[in-house]
């Protein structure tokens, strides 16, 4: 039985030449006890959605059906759990989830209020922390205390806004696990907007994408025939579930390439000197990195790293040992808190190792250099400068012996291979996330480095737009075969980009746990990741090895091992039959 409908919905924001039509003619049933899941990118209208659909604002054409009856403001029969938490900071867990309860329920005994309270704080796992406050808390527990709330006032929907979308991946699984374990046992109606394929298709009954905006409508509808409960890491040898996110993801990409043909058609190219769009390599870069060492380019020796703390030292790191050969290119994944970033910094030079040495290209690395480039979550650009300007800022300084026009040359070349070759002269101030982003890059290989460190480049952005840089900055490493470290702790960027995928324990204590040599062919995409027969294989080794170190635990060698062998093991079997075939 139909519990909400959506019926010709549309949204547009301001007037005139400022007019921005958000959403258009979105149609959608959702049946009593049912889980959907609707992909939205950045700018596509995803939260405009969810607020329509909790009353927050009223469209201009269509509405929203609940139970045969026009919805015209907020209820309480509808829960919503945004990306932010909104926490009252002064209030503890309890009493937070008592504001929502307390309105809700006024007419309730006092007694029975503080029962309803105690059973979703329970339910969401903080009881144990009924009395901190928001600040004494994580993120993750913050956004378990917004579920609670939401959940506490007993809707009969609960309308989620990319919920997860600033955690990391183990404390946005465990949310995942939590938001499955409530659908089955409170039977309720949920809506969750994300722009995650796999967690769209681990929780939901069915994933529709809101196509790109302006004017965003529903896209294709995808039923998932996955058998509850549905665990992550075997569901990459369930082969429905292959097939399943190799549709969505190319549905998702080509998408993304009509919003890209539409703003090539559309937009006016400004009135900017022609560039050379070679792939030949400036000069001055070709002068800049060369070196004649090829084996232990890059080299961590028995690295350990101790903070004090008001409890006593900490040790971050103990024992991290690396070699790197010259032009590879490493990806780092673990838990959080297991050293990754700290390991990066002292790669950069901007923290010294307690115990140990960082060594590049023959040489103990003291301090921070131009020599490495490091390009965090936030490009950090001068936001009144110009994209060519903030490139130039290291360019300039880097090749003092080369020529104006060899140094404007090196910015032209960078900016122009990461896409931005028709925005040299637009302001940091008006661009997107992603094109700053691109500008990051841009500016980091433009200095030559001799090491690139990337500490989540991406992990501020949404799918498709992350999507977009991986291609580019695959697309410039191919030009360079710059030595590089990337921090991150995405599964699919980690076998995307790397020629091994370094695995680190918990921290405190932290060190290098397994090393995964990725041998899928180069130049690769994610298209051709998806089609690769090896691929899941990969995948589903780094997921087992995350998961025997959740929640603090130390696995042995032998269990290490093991996850090793199955992955060579489901290879060669693949491989045998091909043969056969």
């Amino acid at each position: 039985m139909s519990i909400l409908k959506i019926s010709g919905l549309s949204k547009h924001y301001g007037e005139g030449k400022n007019r921005i039509d958000v959403l258009d003619n979105i149609f959608l049933n959702v049946e009593e006890g049912e889980f959907i899941a609707i992909l939205g990118f950045s700018g596509s209208g995803k939260t405009t959605l969810i607020s329509a659909l909790a009353g927050l604002i009223k469209p201009d054409e269509g509405g929203v059906i609940y139970k045969g009856k026009e919805i015209d403001g907020p209820g309480p029969e509808r829960g919503v759990v945004f990306q932010n938490y909104s926490l009252m900071p002064w209030l503890s867990v309890k009493a937070n989830v008592a504001l929502a309860v307390d309105q809700v329920f006024a007419n309730k005994s006092k007694s029975d209020r503080q029962e309803i309270v105690d059973k979703y704080v329970e339910m969401v796992g903080l009881t144990h922390a009924g009395d901190r406050r928001p600040t004494e808390l994580s993120g993750g527990m913050r956004q378990r205390v917004a579920i609670a709330r939401a959940l506490a006032i007993q809707p009969e929907i609960l309308l989620l806004d990319e919920p997860l979308s600033a955690l990391d991946a183990l404390t946005r699984a465990n949310l995942q696990d939590e938001f499955a374990k409530i659908h089955k046992q409170e039977k309720k109606t949920i809506i969750l907007i994300t722009n995650d394929v796999d967690e769209a298709i681990l929780l939901a009954d069915r994933v529709i994408p809101l196509t790109t905006g302006p004017g965003a409508t529903l896209g294709e509808e995808f039923k998932i025939d996955i058998p509850r409960p549905r665990d992550r890491t075997a569901m990459n040898s369930n082969e429905a579930f292959i097939k399943l996110r190799g549709e969505i993801t190319d549905y998702l990409m080509a998408e993304g390439n009509k919003r890209r043909k539409s703003v090539e058609v559309t937009s006016q190219a400004p009135n900017v000197v022609p560039i050379n769009r070679t792939a030949k390599l400036p000069n001055a870069y070709v002068e800049a990195a060369k070196s004649h060492r090829e084996n232990r380019y890059m080299e961590f020796s028995q690295i350990k790293k101790v903070f004090p703390t008001p409890k006593g030292p900490l040790t971050v790191v103990d024992g991290f040992d690396l070699k790197m050969n010259k032009g590879e290119f490493i990806t780092l994944i673990g838990h959080s808190g297991c050293g990754k970033s700290t390991v990066l910094s002292m790669a950069a030079g901007l923290q010294d190792a307690t115990e140990g040495g960082v060594i590049l290209d023959g040489a103990h690395v003291l301090q921070a250099g131009p020599d490495r480039a490091v390009v965090f979550q936030a490009p950090s650009l001068m936001p009144w400068m110009s994209a060519y300007e903030n490139v130039m800022l290291g360019v300039n300084q880097v090749y003092p012996n080369a020529s104006k026009a060899e140094r404007r040359e090196v910015g032209e070349y960078y900016l122009s291979i990461v896409g931005l070759g028709d925005d040299f002269h637009r302001s940091a101030a008006d661009m997107s996330n992603g094109m700053r982003q691109r500008v990051g890059i841009a500016r980091a290989f433009a200095l030559s480095p001799k090491l690139l460190l990337l500490d989540e480049p991406f992990g501020m952005l949404d799918s498709l737009t992350r999507w977009e840089l991986q291609d580019v900055l695959m697309k410039v490493w191919k030009q360079t075969k710059v030595t590089a470290i990337c921090v991150t702790h995405d599964v699919d960027e980690a076998i995307l980009l790397a020629d091994r995928v370094v695995m680190m324990s918990n921290g405190p204590n932290a060190k290098v746990g397994n090393i995964m040599k990725v041998d899928l062919p180069r130049p690769r995409s994610r298209k051709m990741l998806l089609e690769h027969p090896d691929y899941y294989a990969y995948r589903e080794e780094l997921l087992e090895f995350l998961d025997a170190y959740e929640g603090g635990a130390d696995p042995g060698e032998e269990q290490l091992q093991q996850i090793q062998q199955r992955r060579a093991t489901r290879i060669t079997r693949q491989g045998s039959a091909e043969d056969a075939a």
